[in-house]
């Protein structure tokens, strides 16, 4: 048998059961485009978690207190010999790879300027904190590097926070309460938009000391360094450890660094790609089944021709190719009116919903496309292999 002969079998074949082909080729194409919309969207959240996690820089170093850790993250100050201190913060700042070093405590509280007033994230900080987390000040000036023990009682508001207590009146200088302590404020931050969930523009930021004594804290929630770039992670972590080490009498905090965090959501994230592109693995299945059904259907339905064809010379694995065709050519076609749906889908998506992140990873369309072929020609095995099986002179007599 020639190769046009393959061919012209084929093409009638599909052609003279148009309606049989479409079904087939449409359960592939259905499971095709649920697993490029549905990685599309997968991926999309990966790069938006991590870019979002990201965007404050990859060198730098959280310490909380409290040796215990799980997974990663830390415990707390439940498992702590001896608090985190302002001092400590400061002790750090003299390593001679620290660029920044910003003591950190957060807690919510009330924020009232005249006679508005409403409930902000209120973060006790460092003069350094704009330097270490890429932030900048949009008007006035952020936190002096007053004496850390005993600082001034001044504020910095985020842009949400400045606009619902002045409207747009010019707060630099004006006087504001929280948690009934009068702070003068004296910046405003550029706005930075939500980051894992917390608004980093409804709050407000005070001297550490301050923040501790608000909340009635005697310890740092954390120590944020940023490190030097040209600085290995481990030589960093080893001198905090150090430092902290002679300072407490013994190993009780916890380090994290950027890339252990970036590893452990990298995991997770990739973990959640992969479950949603099983999902529609599970179409695939579908249209492999349908596959199954069709060329069976189509075996019995051609038995007389199948027959004619052995009668004529045709061998078994030549009688096997041609279905083995028909079923890859099906899924072929499927696949790749399931990848353009599904990439279409994805676009549509994207621009009827911006904040939705979608992108769409060519290594799994490429996979998918591979997968629907290869399980067009799984799913029409049997099928073929019963064709090519009958004996002709049967098969001639059985209609």
């Amino acid at each position: 048998m020639l190769s046009r002969d393959y061919f012209n079998l084929t093409r009638r074949s599909l052609g003279d059961h148009r309606l049989r082909s479409f079904l087939t080729a449409l359960g592939i194409g259905v499971g095709i485009a649920a697993v490029v919309l549905l990685t599309s969207i997968g991926e999309g959240i990966h790069r938006f978690v991590l870019a979002e996690f990201t965007q404050f820089g990859t060198n730098l170093v959280a310490i909380n207190p409290g040796r215990a850790t799980t997974s990663g993250a830390s415990m707390g100050m439940f498992g702590s010999e001896r608090p985190l201190s302002i001092e400590d913060a400061g002790a750090l700042a003299r390593l001679p790879y620290a660029r920044a070093v910003v003591p950190f405590v957060q807690g919510n509280a009330e924020v009232q300027a005249g006679n508005r007033r409403r409930r902000a994230s209120v973060y006790g900080v460092g003069p350094a904190m704009p330097e270490a987390f890429s932030m900048t000040v949009k008007s006035g000036r952020f936190l002096p590097p007053d004496d850390p023990t005993a600082p001034r009682a001044l504020a910095v508001l985020g842009s949400k926070l400045r606009k619902e207590l002045f409207a747009d009146l010019n707060p630099l200088g004006q006087r504001i309460t929280i948690g009934g302590s009068r702070y003068r404020v004296i910046g405003v931050m550029e706005s930075k938009g939500t980051v894992l969930g917390f608004d980093l523009d409804d709050t407000v930021y005070i001297p550490a000391a301050r923040s501790m004594a608000l909340f009635n804290r005697d310890s740092l929630f954390e120590i944020d360094v940023l490190y030097a770039e040209n600085t290995p992670v481990d030589k960093v972590v080893k001198g905090i450890r150090r430092t902290l080490k002679a300072r407490h009498g013994t190993d009780d905090v916890t380090i994290t660094t950027q890339q252990q965090m970036l590893e452990v959501l990298g995991s997770v994230l990739n973990v959640l790609t992969f479950a949603v592109a099983a999902i529609g693995g599970i179409s695939l299945l579908v249209g492999a089944i349908g596959i199954i059904t069709i060329m069976t259907i189509a075996v019995n339905e051609r038995t007389r021709e199948i027959g004619l064809l052995r009668a004529l010379g045709a061998r078994r694995r030549q009688i096997l190719g041609l279905f083995l065709g028909e079923a890859a050519i099906l899924a072929a076609i499927g696949g790749f009116s399931g990848l353009v749906f599904g990439l279409g889908a994805a676009r549509l998506l994207n621009l009827l919903l911006p904040a939705l992140p979608v992108h769409t990873p060519w290594l799994y369309v490429l996979l998918a496309e591979i997968s629907a072929i290869l399980i067009g020609l799984i799913a029409g095995v049997l099928p073929a292999r019963r064709a090519a099986r009958l004996d002709p002179v049967e098969a001639l007599h059985a209609e």
